[in-house]
């Protein structure tokens, strides 16, 4: 089975167990309003794409895993667009879950999300034991303090960001997180693969700059040129759109070099190509 059809089913059935009467109507419609229809899953994608690689001797564990990631960062997004943060209108083409359910219930969805994407590791444990519990610490520490996304949401609370940590926390560690879990639930050694998920987080948050600056809001799904608005670092406008498009690339090709020796490297480094450059709008790609 394909990457997607997986990685959404892991997602219905998580859902449906979290989300089960006598769930409250609202809260469930709120916590699928955020997760489906899904954007691009570049993270569990990454995950699965690892695991597969490495062997995928254990799918079910390397679902969990994905899916797990993907509810994390969905749950980061509804607290993201949240009034007291970036208080954004609109998330994937359609109202944030602020918007659309009022900004109690998105609190209450994101934490949800959560508590789910945890439910869903826990499940793992009678699969295998040992990786599923270095699953769990994976994914808690790409997500709390001191440098998960907690930690990168924190740092726009701070009088002056730190822009490589603000970076590293926010978007960064989710990335790590999929191809270490990827590896992890194939049974290989981890640490060997942290520089690629930090490479590809790298190169995604600098994919996401470039669009915010140049891309079509209603193409994108969310409002553009929220950085400036909001006095945030962005890539594209200290380095300039193209500049930003080159270390995009060189980004990518050092993170196809960084690939650790796996069984299924050589499609491994294919999917690496694909992964952020068709993000950006057609244009960009031409004149790079």
């Amino acid at each position: 089975m394909s990457a997607e059809p997986r990685i959404e089913l892991s997602l219905k059935a998580t859902l449906q167990f979290a989300c089960e009467a006598p769930c409250p109507p609202k809260l469930r419609s709120a916590v699928h309003h955020a997760v489906f229809p899904g954007g691009a899953r570049v993270r569990p994608r990454l995950c699965l794409a690892v695991a597969v690689a490495c062997g995928d001797d254990e799918p079910e564990l390397a679902n969990g895993a994905a899916a797990a990631i993907e509810l994390l960062h969905c749950a980061s997004l509804v607290h993201d667009d949240l009034p007291c943060f970036d208080d954004a209108d609109e998330r994937r083409g359609k109202p944030s879950v602020h918007k659309a359910f009022g900004a109690p219930l998105a609190v209450l969805a994101g934490d949800a999300l959560i508590v789910a994407a945890f439910q869903t590791l826990g499940l793992c444990m009678p699969i295998s034991t040992q990786r599923a519990a270095n699953i769990l610490s994976t994914v808690a520490a790409a997500v709390g303090g001191p440098c998960g996304i907690v930690a990168g949401q924190a740092w726009e609370c701070e009088e002056e960001i730190l822009i490589s940590e603000y970076h590293r926390a926010k978007t960064g560690s989710l990335f790590s997180a999929a191809t270490i879990a990827g590896a992890e639930s194939a049974g290989h050694e981890s640490e060997p693969w942290r520089r690629l998920g930090d490479l590809l987080g790298e190169a995604y948050q600098i994919a996401d700059d470039i669009c915010d600056v140049v891309a079509d809001p209603k193409e994108r799904g969310k409002p553009g040129k929220r950085d400036l608005a909001l006095g945030r670092p962005n890539a594209a406008t200290e380095l300039g759109v193209q500049g930003a498009v080159r270390r995009l690339r060189s980004l990518l090709a050092d993170a196809s070099e960084s690939v650790p020796a796996c069984p299924g490297s050589d499609a491994l480094r294919v999917h690496i190509a694909r992964s952020a450059l068709p993000y950006l709008p057609k244009e960009l790609l031409v004149a790079a």
